[in-house]
């Protein structure tokens, strides 16, 4: 059973005062993977179940073979022995795919775990029944939660939660659903609006090289890696309008998820001759979203500017007859 949080916990909120527009339910997970980067695999995997109110209903873990070398060892420690007996992930893709179902994704750092998630699905030519993610990160900020940072550890010691084994998939799956659930609470009485970003599964998806050997991805501050690449060799023609056609040279910026995995949309952006964004500025042509009303820094930039905003299938469509740049004058 969950131990109950005992510090600086904050007054349940009663039926009466809870948001009648928060979800109906709640699935808590955590994966440990074999790195952070996109050709990384998930090597164990956690889900705790709780109710609309955040009362745990069930939990449920499972190692997962990834068919390579298991990365940082010292950090979740899985030996290649260990994983060698578990499951592939295809295998116990139903049965994880059915305590996601119908519930908001909860975990810390929500982009990653779900992220590795769409990708595993991805890869077993399936998709996670996962629409709605809620990152305990954000929450936390919204609470404007008096955290020294914001790991884990920090967001448990708030509410006097102990941690048992950090990066054990099946404990901190624990550790923050107790921390979630007076996060929830604490929302629910001061009427705030949840901080939910819509999932969208991988359609598409290609596998890089795996590599071997330690993980250096694991020791960087972000989980995904900057990519490198030639700058754009035409002149950026100013912003996109909507109803016509792109124009090379272009920037371009992406935001939120993509049912094509984000690197391959970002190459196919790029061999039509498109600049592709890492962040927006008033010198961005289009802003690509699937979610263009979430809070995220790109799309309210994006509005502040002025900058078009279009969803995934439109610039797919408009990719497909890119206007070639116009001659210089030499």
């Amino acid at each position: 059973m969950l131990e109950d949080p005992t510090a600086a916990a904050p007054r349940l909120a009663t039926p009466s005062s809870w948001p009648t527009a928060y979800p109906q339910g709640y699935a808590v997970v955590d994966v440990e993977t074999t790195g952070l980067a996109r050709d990384d695999r998930i090597v164990s995997a956690a889900v705790y179940q709780l109710d609309a109110r955040g009362t745990v209903q069930d939990h449920w873990y499972t190692l997962v073979n990834p068919q390579r070398d298991p990365g940082p060892v010292w950090i979740h420690g899985l030996t290649r022995e260990t994983l060698a007996d578990a499951p592939l992930f295809p295998d116990i893709a139903a049965e994880l795919a059915e305590r996601l179902a119908d519930r908001v994704l909860v975990a810390h750092n929500a982009v990653f775990d779900w992220s590795m998630l769409a990708r595993e699905y991805a890869r077993a030519k399936s998709a996670a029944p996962v629409r709605q993610r809620l990152c305990t990160i954000a929450l936390s900020k919204e609470l404007g939660l008096p955290l020294p940072n914001h790991k884990l550890e920090s967001l448990a010691a708030h509410y006097g939660v102990v941690q048992r084994r950090a990066h054990h998939a099946l404990d901190d799956a624990r550790v923050l659903a107790e921390a979630f659930r007076p996060s929830l609470h604490l929302a629910a009485e001061s009427g705030l609006r949840l901080p939910l970003l819509a999932c969208q599964p991988l359609t598409e998806w290609s596998d890089g090289p795996a590599r071997v050997g330690q993980q250096r991805s694991y020791r960087q501050s972000s989980w995904r890696p900057s990519r490198k690449r030639a700058a754009c060799p035409y002149p950026n023609p100013g912003r996109y309008e909507v109803g016509g056609q792109l124009v090379q040279g272009m920037r371009v910026a992406f935001s939120g998820d993509t049912s094509v995995d984000r690197e391959l949309l970002e190459d196919r952006a790029i061999e039509a001759g498109l600049h592709v964004a890492t962040s927006v500025s008033r010198l961005t042509s289009v802003l690509v979203t699937n979610d263009p009303e979430s809070p995220t820094s790109k799309t309210t930039k994006a509005r502040s500017f002025g900058t078009p905003i279009i969803d995934e299938a439109a610039f797919m469509q408009l990719l497909q007859d890119v206007t070639p740049a116009p001659p210089t004058n030499r």
